[in-house]
């Protein structure tokens, strides 16, 4: 057969073996994809595992991280949040003045197993601290004694307790109270500034940093919050806002509630309610009573308390009383902040047990939330 023609046979063999050099084609082409992503993924494995040292191997490129020389000086209060990483809580740090850069911090950490232990809390460093000596002192205060303080505690409830937990006289503490730096707006009290939360008792603290600690988490706090000009923004002072966020925290446990109680109170402020039975602008909260007669022993008022010439006595005095009843959380000073809209007038616990609360407009529907508490009572120990 002439070489001007081929055949069939001849036409197909090269046309297979084109497609099979395209096939090896593809599959190499697909081993060297699953090759790639291998390598990313140990990549992406080694900086998920090792993080930090990655960063810091990154860091090393540039040269040495930034870091203070050492010991440092003064006490500074910093609060380490819950789920905080190591570079968040570098990052605490380097706005507290105690260490130099996140990167002097990390990889301090990283040459200290034990830093992955470190607890949330309140600890008192120094400024300009070496970040291997800041890491330390977190890592000490992890060992040591705590002491919690709940959300709603007056001072003299606070005291008491920082003085079981820590070995500080009641006296020692007072005074520390006493003697404290507060916010210009708490105008020279206590009461509701001294932020509930777990505090550091190890190391070199003293009543004083103990104090200081709870009086700048309280600012941390209000920084958060914007405390100062959302308050203004609402018509109130700070100390005012704190003070309604008080009455909240002492009034209702569910935080669900927390929003719609502020409303109440700041409807009745207003003599929004003064149609619905409430005498204007008097708030008649038994948490206020209670703190007049610093008596918590049961959720009620007797009828004799609520005639008392107390100026927080808000079933007969008009307006906010004085100051703070407590110390409020987060959640309550957000409240006080931010009230729901419904309306409401009046609002009554309906079960002690779950602290489930029911909130009325009218008097007649409150009446009604009354009358599921007093048949909770029947059946329940805990009125």
């Amino acid at each position: 057969m002439s070489d001007l023609f081929t055949s069939e046979e001849e036409i197909v063999r090269p046309r297979r073996q084109r497609r099979r050099r395209r096939k090896r084609s593809r599959f190499g082409s697909f081993v060297a994809v699953l090759a790639s992503l291998a390598v990313i993924g140990a990549v992406l494995g080694g900086v998920y595992y090792g993080g930090n040292a990655v960063l810091n191997s990154v860091d090393g490129l540039f040269g040495e991280a930034e870091d203070f020389p050492g010991p440092g000086t003064g006490e500074v209060p910093v609060t380490i949040q819950e789920g905080a990483t190591l570079r968040a809580m570098g990052a605490t740090l380097v706005d507290a003045g105690v260490v130099a850069s996140q990167d002097a911090f990390i990889a301090a950490a990283d040459d200290n197993p034990e830093s992955r232990g470190i607890q949330p809390g309140n600890y008192v460093l120094r400024s300009e601290m070496t970040a291997a000596d800041a890491v330390a002192a977190l890592v000490a205060g992890q060992g040591g004694e705590r002491v919690s303080l709940p959300e709603g505690l007056r001072v003299r409830q606070t005291v008491d307790r920082l003085a079981e937990a820590s070995g500080f006289t009641a006296e020692e503490l007072q005074a520390a109270v006493d003697a404290a730096t507060l916010p210009e707006y708490a105008e020279g009290e206590a009461e509701g500034f001294l932020f509930p939360a777990s505090y550091d008792l190890g190391g070199e603290v003293t009543p004083e940093s103990l104090v200081a600690s709870m009086v700048a988490r309280f600012e941390q706090t209000a920084t958060d919050v914007d405390l100062v000009n959302r308050a203004d923004a609402l018509g109130y002072t700070p100390r005012e806002i704190v003070t309604v966020a008080s009455i909240v925290q002492r009034e209702v446990r569910r935080e669900e509630d927390m929003p719609k109680v502020a409303e109440v109170v700041y409807n009745r402020l207003a003599g929004a309610c003064a149609a619905n039975g409430v005498v204007e602008e008097r708030l008649q909260m038994d948490s206020t009573v209670h703190y007049a007669f610093d008596d918590y022993s049961t959720v009620y008022t007797s009828p004799e308390q609520r005639q008392s010439e107390s100026p927080y006595n808000t079933y007969l005095v008009s307006g906010l009383p004085p100051g703070p009843i407590a110390s409020p959380g987060d959640a309550a000073l957000a409240a006080a902040l931010n009230p729901s809209s419904d309306g409401s007038c009046y609002f009554v616990a309906v079960n002690l047990e779950t602290g489930e609360t029911a909130f009325a407009v009218t008097a007649a529907d409150h009446e009604a939330n009354r009358a599921r508490l007093e048949e909770y009572c029947d059946a329940s120990d805990l009125c």
